[in-house]
Protein backbone atom coordinates (compact mmCIF):
# COMPACT_ATOMS: atom_id res chain seq x y z
CA UNK A 1 0.00 0.00 0.00
CA UNK A 2 1.07 3.47 -0.41
CA UNK A 3 1.61 5.87 2.01
CA UNK A 4 -1.77 8.13 2.68
CA UNK A 5 -2.52 11.08 4.55
CA UNK A 6 -4.22 9.14 7.15
CA UNK A 7 -3.24 9.31 10.66
CA UNK A 8 -3.24 7.52 14.43
CA UNK A 9 -2.25 7.82 17.29
CA UNK A 10 -0.26 5.72 19.58
CA UNK A 11 -0.09 6.45 22.99
CA UNK A 12 3.46 4.90 25.23
CA UNK A 13 6.54 3.37 22.92
CA UNK A 14 7.19 0.27 25.32
CA UNK A 15 6.89 -2.80 23.86
CA UNK A 16 3.74 -2.62 22.66
CA UNK A 17 3.54 1.17 21.83
CA UNK A 18 6.73 0.54 19.62
CA UNK A 19 5.66 -2.37 18.04
CA UNK A 20 2.21 -0.96 16.74
CA UNK A 21 3.60 2.35 15.95
CA UNK A 22 5.75 0.29 13.43
CA UNK A 23 2.91 -1.42 12.36
CA UNK A 24 0.94 0.88 11.71
CA UNK A 25 3.41 2.53 9.09
CA UNK A 26 4.23 -0.70 7.24
CA UNK A 27 0.48 -0.07 6.02
CA UNK A 28 1.18 3.45 5.04
CA UNK A 29 -0.87 5.41 7.54
CA UNK A 30 1.27 8.30 9.15
CA UNK A 31 1.38 7.78 13.27
CA UNK A 32 1.93 10.14 16.20
CA UNK A 33 3.59 8.41 18.82
CA UNK A 34 3.12 9.71 22.46
CA UNK A 35 5.51 8.95 25.18
CA UNK A 36 6.50 10.88 27.94
CA UNK A 37 9.66 9.74 29.05
CA UNK A 38 12.34 11.13 29.16
CA UNK A 39 10.25 14.17 30.38
CA UNK A 40 8.50 12.14 32.97
CA UNK A 41 10.18 8.97 34.18
CA UNK A 42 8.19 6.12 36.10
CA UNK A 43 9.40 4.63 39.24
CA UNK A 44 10.32 1.84 37.51
CA UNK A 45 12.04 3.08 34.25
CA UNK A 46 15.61 4.64 34.27
CA UNK A 47 16.17 5.89 30.00
CA UNK A 48 13.76 7.55 27.53
CA UNK A 49 14.65 4.34 25.08
CA UNK A 50 11.96 2.38 23.62
CA UNK A 51 10.87 -0.93 24.49
CA UNK A 52 13.09 -0.76 28.03
CA UNK A 53 12.91 -3.81 30.07
CA UNK A 54 12.26 -3.10 33.51
CA UNK A 55 11.75 -6.30 34.86
CA UNK A 56 13.54 -9.85 33.63
CA UNK A 57 15.56 -10.12 30.77
CA UNK A 58 14.07 -12.95 29.14
CA UNK A 59 11.06 -13.61 26.48
CA UNK A 60 10.84 -16.79 27.15
CA UNK A 61 11.44 -20.08 25.87
CA UNK A 62 12.13 -20.87 22.87
CA UNK A 63 11.17 -24.39 20.67
CA UNK A 64 8.47 -26.04 18.86
CA UNK A 65 7.21 -27.13 22.52
CA UNK A 66 6.49 -23.86 23.89
CA UNK A 67 4.33 -22.32 23.64
CA UNK A 68 5.99 -18.90 23.46
CA UNK A 69 8.20 -20.46 20.97
CA UNK A 70 5.12 -20.08 18.60
CA UNK A 71 4.50 -16.74 19.20
CA UNK A 72 8.22 -15.62 19.19
CA UNK A 73 7.90 -17.39 15.59
CA UNK A 74 4.69 -16.00 14.99
CA UNK A 75 6.41 -11.95 15.14
CA UNK A 76 9.30 -13.03 13.49
CA UNK A 77 7.02 -13.64 10.38
CA UNK A 78 5.49 -10.59 10.55
CA UNK A 79 8.86 -8.64 10.96
CA UNK A 80 8.21 -7.58 14.66
CA UNK A 81 10.66 -4.83 15.61
CA UNK A 82 10.59 -6.93 19.07
CA UNK A 83 11.61 -9.98 17.96
CA UNK A 84 14.11 -8.87 15.70
CA UNK A 85 15.98 -6.54 17.81
CA UNK A 86 15.71 -9.82 20.30
CA UNK A 87 17.36 -12.18 17.95
CA UNK A 88 20.23 -9.53 17.42
CA UNK A 89 20.74 -8.42 20.65
CA UNK A 90 20.35 -12.09 22.59
CA UNK A 91 22.53 -13.35 25.21
CA UNK A 92 23.07 -17.16 26.39
CA UNK A 93 20.23 -18.25 27.88
CA UNK A 94 19.49 -22.13 27.70
CA UNK A 95 16.28 -22.68 26.37
CA UNK A 96 15.11 -18.96 26.44
CA UNK A 97 15.44 -15.69 24.49
CA UNK A 98 17.12 -13.68 26.52
CA UNK A 99 18.56 -10.23 25.74
CA UNK A 100 21.03 -7.16 26.04
CA UNK A 101 18.51 -4.97 27.56
CA UNK A 102 20.05 -1.34 26.57
CA UNK A 103 21.51 -2.81 23.21
CA UNK A 104 18.15 -4.34 22.63
CA UNK A 105 16.10 -0.98 23.63
CA UNK A 106 18.30 1.04 21.29
CA UNK A 107 17.71 -1.10 18.89
CA UNK A 108 13.93 -1.13 18.38
CA UNK A 109 14.48 3.12 19.66
CA UNK A 110 16.34 3.38 16.50
CA UNK A 111 13.90 1.96 13.95
CA UNK A 112 10.80 3.38 15.40
CA UNK A 113 12.62 6.99 15.19
CA UNK A 114 13.98 6.29 11.60
CA UNK A 115 10.67 5.64 10.47
CA UNK A 116 9.75 8.63 7.65
CA UNK A 117 6.17 7.82 8.51
CA UNK A 118 6.68 7.78 12.51
CA UNK A 119 6.60 11.72 14.49
CA UNK A 120 7.66 11.08 18.08
CA UNK A 121 6.11 13.43 20.38
CA UNK A 122 8.07 13.69 23.94
CA UNK A 123 5.33 15.00 26.43
CA UNK A 124 3.05 13.61 29.05
CA UNK A 125 -0.42 13.06 27.81
CA UNK A 126 -3.48 13.54 30.43
CA UNK A 127 -6.42 12.88 28.21
CA UNK A 128 -7.33 10.31 25.73
CA UNK A 129 -6.50 11.86 22.26
CA UNK A 130 -9.55 12.48 19.25
CA UNK A 131 -9.53 10.01 16.44
CA UNK A 132 -7.74 6.65 15.90
CA UNK A 133 -6.13 5.66 18.64
CA UNK A 134 -4.04 2.75 20.37
CA UNK A 135 -3.49 2.72 23.55
CA UNK A 136 -0.17 1.15 25.09
CA UNK A 137 0.49 3.01 28.16
CA UNK A 138 1.88 -0.13 29.96
CA UNK A 139 2.09 -1.08 33.43
CA UNK A 140 2.40 2.17 34.94
CA UNK A 141 0.20 4.41 33.25
CA UNK A 142 -0.16 8.38 34.42
CA UNK A 143 -2.15 8.77 36.67
CA UNK A 144 -4.07 11.93 35.16
CA UNK A 145 -4.49 9.77 31.79
CA UNK A 146 -6.14 6.65 33.70
CA UNK A 147 -8.07 8.62 35.43
CA UNK A 148 -9.64 9.82 31.69
CA UNK A 149 -9.87 6.38 30.74
CA UNK A 150 -11.58 5.27 33.63
CA UNK A 151 -14.03 8.18 33.11
CA UNK A 152 -14.40 7.09 29.79
CA UNK A 153 -14.95 3.12 30.62
CA UNK A 154 -16.18 3.41 34.19
CA UNK A 155 -15.27 0.96 36.35
CA UNK A 156 -13.32 -1.44 34.26
CA UNK A 157 -10.17 -0.85 35.75
CA UNK A 158 -8.31 -3.37 37.80
CA UNK A 159 -4.41 -3.85 38.82
CA UNK A 160 -1.86 -5.70 40.25
CA UNK A 161 1.99 -5.53 41.69
CA UNK A 162 4.75 -6.32 39.72
CA UNK A 163 8.17 -7.02 40.84
CA UNK A 164 11.98 -6.64 39.16
CA UNK A 165 14.85 -9.32 40.73
CA UNK A 166 17.93 -8.08 42.16
CA UNK A 167 21.35 -8.15 39.85
CA UNK A 168 24.67 -9.08 40.54
CA UNK A 169 27.57 -8.22 39.46
CA UNK A 170 29.88 -11.39 38.01
CA UNK A 171 32.57 -10.87 39.41
CA UNK A 172 31.42 -10.53 43.25
CA UNK A 173 30.37 -14.66 42.60
CA UNK A 174 32.44 -17.00 44.60
CA UNK A 175 32.61 -19.34 41.43
CA UNK A 176 34.18 -21.78 43.53
CA UNK A 177 30.79 -22.59 45.33
CA UNK A 178 28.56 -22.04 42.30
CA UNK A 179 28.54 -24.15 38.80
CA UNK A 180 27.67 -23.77 36.04
CA UNK A 181 24.24 -25.94 34.76
CA UNK A 182 21.20 -26.09 33.34
CA UNK A 183 18.02 -28.29 34.19
CA UNK A 184 17.52 -31.48 32.83
CA UNK A 185 20.54 -31.43 30.61
CA UNK A 186 19.99 -28.24 29.03
CA UNK A 187 23.17 -25.88 27.90
CA UNK A 188 24.74 -25.00 31.38
CA UNK A 189 23.91 -20.81 30.57
CA UNK A 190 23.03 -20.64 34.02
CA UNK A 191 25.03 -20.28 37.47
CA UNK A 192 23.91 -22.40 40.29
CA UNK A 193 24.18 -21.46 43.99
CA UNK A 194 23.23 -24.60 46.03
CA UNK A 195 22.43 -24.36 49.67
CA UNK A 196 22.24 -27.10 52.51
CA UNK A 197 19.56 -27.70 54.62
CA UNK A 198 20.95 -25.54 57.20
CA UNK A 199 22.02 -22.52 54.68
CA UNK A 200 18.28 -22.61 53.39
CA UNK A 201 17.03 -22.41 57.23
CA UNK A 202 19.27 -19.24 57.77
CA UNK A 203 17.97 -17.88 54.05
CA UNK A 204 14.88 -18.39 55.35
CA UNK A 205 14.26 -17.04 58.36
CA UNK A 206 16.22 -13.45 57.57
CA UNK A 207 13.68 -13.06 54.61
CA UNK A 208 10.81 -13.44 56.94
CA UNK A 209 12.16 -11.33 59.45
CA UNK A 210 12.79 -8.53 56.77
CA UNK A 211 9.38 -9.53 55.29
CA UNK A 212 7.60 -8.88 59.19
CA UNK A 213 9.41 -5.52 59.69
CA UNK A 214 8.83 -4.10 55.78
CA UNK A 215 5.12 -3.47 55.64
CA UNK A 216 3.42 -2.02 52.08
CA UNK A 217 0.80 -0.29 50.86
CA UNK A 218 0.83 -3.27 48.28
CA UNK A 219 0.46 -5.74 50.54
CA UNK A 220 -3.18 -5.50 50.16
CA UNK A 221 -3.65 -6.58 46.66
CA UNK A 222 -3.17 -9.18 44.30
CA UNK A 223 -0.18 -10.22 42.59
CA UNK A 224 0.14 -11.60 39.76
CA UNK A 225 1.40 -15.22 40.08
CA UNK A 226 4.30 -15.36 37.76
CA UNK A 227 5.62 -12.66 39.17
CA UNK A 228 5.11 -12.89 42.87
CA UNK A 229 7.79 -11.23 45.09
CA UNK A 230 10.06 -14.08 46.50
CA UNK A 231 9.08 -12.66 50.19
CA UNK A 232 5.21 -13.18 49.24
CA UNK A 233 5.98 -16.63 48.13
CA UNK A 234 8.19 -17.94 51.35
CA UNK A 235 5.32 -16.10 53.73
CA UNK A 236 2.99 -19.45 52.40
CA UNK A 237 5.56 -22.00 54.29
CA UNK A 238 8.68 -22.47 54.72
CA UNK A 239 9.22 -25.18 52.05
CA UNK A 240 7.21 -23.34 49.23
CA UNK A 241 10.50 -21.70 47.93
CA UNK A 242 12.30 -25.12 47.41
CA UNK A 243 9.18 -25.93 45.05
CA UNK A 244 9.48 -22.60 43.74
CA UNK A 245 12.20 -20.10 42.27
CA UNK A 246 14.81 -22.55 44.59
CA UNK A 247 13.86 -26.15 43.17
CA UNK A 248 16.94 -28.33 42.82
CA UNK A 249 15.62 -30.77 40.75
CA UNK A 250 17.71 -31.20 38.13
CA UNK A 251 20.47 -29.35 38.59
CA UNK A 252 22.75 -32.18 40.86
CA UNK A 253 26.26 -30.80 41.01
CA UNK A 254 28.02 -31.83 37.90
CA UNK A 255 30.51 -33.24 39.92
CA UNK A 256 29.67 -34.82 42.94
CA UNK A 257 26.47 -35.73 41.53
CA UNK A 258 24.51 -34.20 44.90
CA UNK A 259 21.20 -32.33 44.68
CA UNK A 260 21.53 -29.36 46.83
CA UNK A 261 18.24 -29.12 49.21
CA UNK A 262 17.74 -25.90 47.51
CA UNK A 263 19.24 -23.88 44.54
CA UNK A 264 19.26 -20.50 43.35
CA UNK A 265 19.85 -20.06 39.37
CA UNK A 266 21.72 -16.92 37.84
CA UNK A 267 20.55 -15.96 34.45
CA UNK A 268 22.99 -13.37 32.01
CA UNK A 269 21.86 -9.80 31.91
CA UNK A 270 24.64 -8.51 29.16
CA UNK A 271 26.41 -9.93 26.51
CA UNK A 272 29.59 -9.43 27.84
CA UNK A 273 28.18 -11.63 30.90
CA UNK A 274 29.31 -8.79 33.70
CA UNK A 275 25.52 -8.78 35.20
CA UNK A 276 23.45 -11.70 36.70
CA UNK A 277 19.97 -11.84 37.80
CA UNK A 278 18.42 -13.98 40.51
CA UNK A 279 15.93 -15.84 38.75
CA UNK A 280 12.41 -15.87 40.35
CA UNK A 281 13.37 -13.46 42.69
CA UNK A 282 11.79 -10.44 41.98
CA UNK A 283 11.36 -8.70 45.58
CA UNK A 284 9.87 -5.42 46.97
CA UNK A 285 11.96 -5.56 50.15
CA UNK A 286 14.13 -2.02 51.48
CA UNK A 287 17.15 -2.40 49.56
CA UNK A 288 19.06 -2.60 52.46
CA UNK A 289 17.33 -6.35 53.85
CA UNK A 290 17.21 -7.55 49.81
CA UNK A 291 21.69 -6.65 50.54
CA UNK A 292 21.75 -8.58 53.82
CA UNK A 293 19.35 -11.80 52.23
CA UNK A 294 21.50 -11.83 48.76
CA UNK A 295 24.66 -12.49 50.75
CA UNK A 296 23.09 -15.11 52.88
CA UNK A 297 23.10 -17.46 49.21
CA UNK A 298 26.09 -19.55 49.03
CA UNK A 299 28.13 -18.16 46.83
CA UNK A 300 26.80 -14.48 46.92
CA UNK A 301 28.57 -13.67 50.35
CA UNK A 302 30.40 -10.89 48.59
CA UNK A 303 27.95 -10.17 45.74
CA UNK A 304 27.53 -6.73 44.29
CA UNK A 305 24.35 -5.77 43.35
CA UNK A 306 24.54 -3.66 40.79
CA UNK A 307 20.40 -3.12 40.60
CA UNK A 308 18.31 -4.04 43.14
CA UNK A 309 14.65 -5.44 43.06
CA UNK A 310 11.76 -2.83 42.74
CA UNK A 311 7.94 -3.33 43.46
CA UNK A 312 5.69 -1.34 41.05
CA UNK A 313 1.49 -0.93 40.16
CA UNK A 314 0.91 -2.42 37.00
CA UNK A 315 -2.58 -0.77 35.44
CA UNK A 316 -4.81 -2.86 33.13
CA UNK A 317 -8.28 -3.37 31.72
CA UNK A 318 -10.87 -5.63 32.10
CA UNK A 319 -10.24 -6.85 28.95
CA UNK A 320 -13.38 -9.09 28.26
CA UNK A 321 -15.64 -6.69 29.26
CA UNK A 322 -14.38 -3.95 26.88
CA UNK A 323 -12.37 -5.44 24.31
CA UNK A 324 -13.09 -7.16 20.89
CA UNK A 325 -10.83 -9.98 19.46
CA UNK A 326 -9.28 -6.97 17.01
CA UNK A 327 -8.38 -5.43 20.37
CA UNK A 328 -10.47 -2.64 19.52
CA UNK A 329 -12.91 -1.47 22.45
CA UNK A 330 -16.63 -2.98 21.48
CA UNK A 331 -18.37 0.08 22.60
CA UNK A 332 -15.48 2.74 21.51
CA UNK A 333 -14.17 1.81 17.97
CA UNK A 334 -11.86 4.04 17.18
CA UNK A 335 -9.42 3.31 20.78
CA UNK A 336 -7.36 0.39 20.28
CA UNK A 337 -5.68 -1.26 23.17
CA UNK A 338 -2.36 -3.37 23.72
CA UNK A 339 -0.05 -4.75 26.12
CA UNK A 340 -0.16 -5.03 29.94
CA UNK A 341 -3.09 -2.07 29.95
CA UNK A 342 -5.09 -5.00 27.65
CA UNK A 343 -4.59 -7.71 29.68
CA UNK A 344 -1.25 -9.45 28.56
CA UNK A 345 1.48 -10.69 30.89
CA UNK A 346 4.95 -10.48 29.22
CA UNK A 347 6.95 -8.56 26.86
CA UNK A 348 6.85 -10.98 24.43
CA UNK A 349 2.87 -10.89 24.69
CA UNK A 350 2.89 -7.25 24.80
CA UNK A 351 4.49 -6.87 21.88
CA UNK A 352 2.37 -9.22 19.66
CA UNK A 353 -0.43 -7.71 20.82
CA UNK A 354 1.02 -3.86 19.70
CA UNK A 355 1.64 -5.45 16.82
CA UNK A 356 -2.07 -6.77 15.96
CA UNK A 357 -3.54 -3.45 17.71
CA UNK A 358 -1.56 -1.58 15.33
CA UNK A 359 -2.56 -3.10 12.23
CA UNK A 360 -6.13 -2.78 13.07
CA UNK A 361 -6.03 0.70 13.86
CA UNK A 362 -4.47 1.62 10.75
CA UNK A 363 -6.79 -0.31 8.83
CA UNK A 364 -9.82 1.17 10.27
CA UNK A 365 -7.86 4.25 9.15
CA UNK A 366 -7.83 2.81 5.61
CA UNK A 367 -11.82 2.11 5.68
CA UNK A 368 -10.81 -1.47 6.24
CA UNK A 369 -12.41 -4.14 8.51
CA UNK A 370 -10.48 -5.50 11.25
CA UNK A 371 -8.75 -8.92 11.25
CA UNK A 372 -7.57 -11.61 13.79
CA UNK A 373 -5.12 -14.20 13.53
CA UNK A 374 -6.44 -17.85 13.00
CA UNK A 375 -7.43 -20.06 16.48
CA UNK A 376 -4.91 -22.31 15.71
CA UNK A 377 -2.06 -19.39 16.07
CA UNK A 378 -0.70 -18.25 19.37
CA UNK A 379 -1.47 -14.69 18.77
CA UNK A 380 -5.76 -15.07 17.86
CA UNK A 381 -5.77 -17.69 21.19
CA UNK A 382 -4.33 -15.10 23.18
CA UNK A 383 -6.31 -11.94 21.86
CA UNK A 384 -9.76 -14.65 22.16
CA UNK A 385 -8.92 -15.70 25.37
CA UNK A 386 -8.68 -11.22 26.17
CA UNK A 387 -12.09 -10.64 24.63
CA UNK A 388 -14.01 -14.37 26.03
CA UNK A 389 -12.75 -14.96 29.38
CA UNK A 390 -14.47 -14.13 32.78
CA UNK A 391 -14.66 -11.27 33.47
CA UNK A 392 -14.98 -12.28 37.41
CA UNK A 393 -11.43 -12.32 39.25
CA UNK A 394 -9.63 -11.66 35.82
CA UNK A 395 -6.23 -11.55 35.98
CA UNK A 396 -3.44 -10.83 32.98
CA UNK A 397 -2.81 -14.09 30.73
CA UNK A 398 0.57 -15.13 28.85
CA UNK A 399 1.42 -17.64 25.99
CA UNK A 400 0.29 -20.81 27.04
CA UNK A 401 -0.99 -24.28 24.79
CA UNK A 402 -4.23 -23.77 26.69
CA UNK A 403 -4.99 -20.90 24.65
CA UNK A 404 -5.22 -22.96 21.13
CA UNK A 405 -7.18 -26.32 20.21
CA UNK A 406 -5.25 -29.63 20.55
CA UNK A 407 -4.68 -32.16 18.26
CA UNK A 408 -5.75 -35.67 17.71
CA UNK A 409 -3.74 -38.01 19.79
CA UNK A 410 -1.76 -40.09 18.10
CA UNK A 411 -0.92 -43.26 19.82
CA UNK A 412 2.68 -43.12 21.16
CA UNK A 413 3.23 -39.73 20.76
CA UNK A 414 3.78 -37.67 24.22
CA UNK A 415 2.81 -34.56 24.92
CA UNK A 416 6.09 -32.74 23.85
CA UNK A 417 5.26 -34.49 20.31
CA UNK A 418 1.82 -32.94 20.09
CA UNK A 419 3.02 -29.49 21.39
CA UNK A 420 5.44 -29.90 18.56
CA UNK A 421 2.76 -30.74 16.13
CA UNK A 422 0.45 -28.10 17.53
CA UNK A 423 3.12 -25.40 16.72
CA UNK A 424 3.76 -26.53 13.02
CA UNK A 425 0.01 -26.42 12.31
CA UNK A 426 0.01 -22.95 13.93
CA UNK A 427 2.51 -21.19 12.07
CA UNK A 428 1.72 -22.71 8.95
CA UNK A 429 -1.72 -20.79 10.05
CA UNK A 430 -0.42 -18.08 10.65
CA UNK A 431 1.57 -17.54 7.60
CA UNK A 432 -1.08 -18.16 5.45
CA UNK A 433 -3.50 -15.66 6.92
CA UNK A 434 -0.83 -12.78 7.53
CA UNK A 435 -1.34 -11.41 3.50
CA UNK A 436 -4.85 -10.69 5.14
CA UNK A 437 -3.49 -8.03 7.54
CA UNK A 438 -2.18 -5.63 4.12
CA UNK A 439 1.44 -4.55 3.70
CA UNK A 440 4.32 -6.04 3.40
CA UNK A 441 5.50 -7.57 6.32
CA UNK A 442 9.17 -7.68 5.73
CA UNK A 443 11.52 -10.48 7.48
CA UNK A 444 12.22 -9.81 11.43
CA UNK A 445 15.25 -6.95 10.97
CA UNK A 446 14.93 -6.28 7.58
CA UNK A 447 15.01 -2.06 6.70
CA UNK A 448 14.70 -1.85 10.40
CA UNK A 449 18.12 -0.29 12.21
CA UNK A 450 19.17 -3.06 14.55
CA UNK A 451 22.02 -3.09 16.90
CA UNK A 452 23.91 -6.18 17.10
CA UNK A 453 25.49 -7.34 19.76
Amino acid sequence: MEATHKRITVVGAGMAGSEAALAAARLGVAVDLIEMRPTKLTPAHKTGAFAELVCSNSFGGEGESNAKGLLQAEMLEAGGIVMGSAHANRVPAGAALAVDREPFSRSVTAAVRAHPLITVHERELTKVPDGIVVLATGPLTGDALAADIKGLLGDEFLGFYDAAAPVVAYDSIDMAVAYRKGRYGQAADYINLPFTEEEYGAFYAALEAARSHTPHDWEKLEFFEGCMPVEEIGRRGRDTLRFGPMKPVGLEHPETGKRPYAAVQLRQEDAEGRMWSLVGFQTGLKWGDQKAIVQLIPGLQAAEIVRYGVMHRNTYLNAPRLLAPTLGMRDHPRLFVAGVLAGTEGYLESSATGWLAGSNAARRALGLPGVVPPVETMLGGLVRYLATANPQGFQPMNANWGLVPDVDKVKGQGKRERREVMYRRGLAAFEAWLPEVGGAAEPAGAGQVLVPA
